[in-house]
């Protein structure tokens, strides 16, 4: 199991995993057309200083490069919440091409060509497939969300649509890791209330003066605990934060930023 970054021929470098068997992609910030230097330059989310046509732009290029319709992308605005919805046809394009007041965090379908999208700029983009029974899904686990199990709530939705657990693969995308996720003792004590004292005692940890958060590991832990295997789960080592001219941090940028975004498609 591995990572893969892709150069794509119009120039939109992304990150795909060996797991995945269906089209899928993990965007870099490297291939488009936004030319401020916050965004530059393949911003993918609309108020960060792009005007609208150059995120279209944007969306139209790493979906061409990934091998997606554009205009099927369902990407609502996110929630750092634990909801996970089905998306259908009926929502292609929402939070791109027209608007839907209903946020969520993750999403999953048996519909052949919806393209599942979530945004990210240090938190955890899953991807997820069980290609035999042709069910996908896609989640943003902020540590809100991973505290909250959205990762372990996407497989019990799956699981409800007919996927088996023991074939889920799930691909974990580039995000800030332990190296540099350093929170306060307000994290520490919130993550112990969502998700209990093992879990933050096993994944926030001490080191030179200060807490440090692994919400890989704690995505990891809330896969495992809903029955994937071990042997599907593909992790990138990709830091966000480490590595500022291939993908957007948060934390890096002091919130000046751009927005990746990571799909899924049937």
């Amino acid at each position: 199991m591995s990572f893969t970054l892709v150069s794509a021929q119009n120039g939109v470098k992304y990150m795909r995993s060996d797991i995945i068997p269906v089209r899928h992609g993990f965007a870099t910030r490297v291939g488009g057309v936004s030319h401020e230097p916050h965004t530059a330059s393949l911003n993918l989310a609309f108020r960060r200083g792009d005007d609208e046509q150059t995120v279209i732009e944007n969306l139209r290029l790493f979906s061409e490069a990934v091998g997606v319709c554009a205009e099927s992308v369902v990407s609502r605005h996110q929630i750092h919440s634990s909801r996970v919805v089905y998306a259908d046809e009926k929502m292609c394009g929402e939070g791109y091409f027209r608007e839907c007041d209903e946020g969520c965090d993750g999403y999953v379908t048996d519909r052949v060509g919806v393209t599942l999208g979530v945004k990210t700029a240090d938190c955890v983009p899953i991807l997820f497939c069980d290609h035999d029974a042709h069910i996908i899904g896609a989640v943003h686990a902020g540590w809100r969300g991973t505290a909250s199990g959205i990762a372990a709530e996407c497989v019990s939705k799956m699981c409800e649509l007919g996927a088996n657990v023991k074939n889920i693969r799930a691909a974990v995308g580039a995000a800030i890791h332990s190296c540099c996720y350093e929170v306060g003792e307000d994290f520490r004590e919130s993550v112990t209330a969502l998700a209990g004292e093992k879990m933050a005692r096993e994944f926030i940890h001490e080191r030179d003066g200060g807490l440090y958060a692994d919400i890989i590991g704690m995505n990891r832990s809330m896969l495992l605990g809903a029955g994937v295997h071990d042997e599907n789960i593909d992790i990138s080592e990709k830091c966000t934060c480490c590595e500022p001219s291939l993908f957007y941090s948060h934390r890096y940028s002091h919130g000046v930023r751009g927005t990746m975004l990571s799909v899924i498609s049937l």
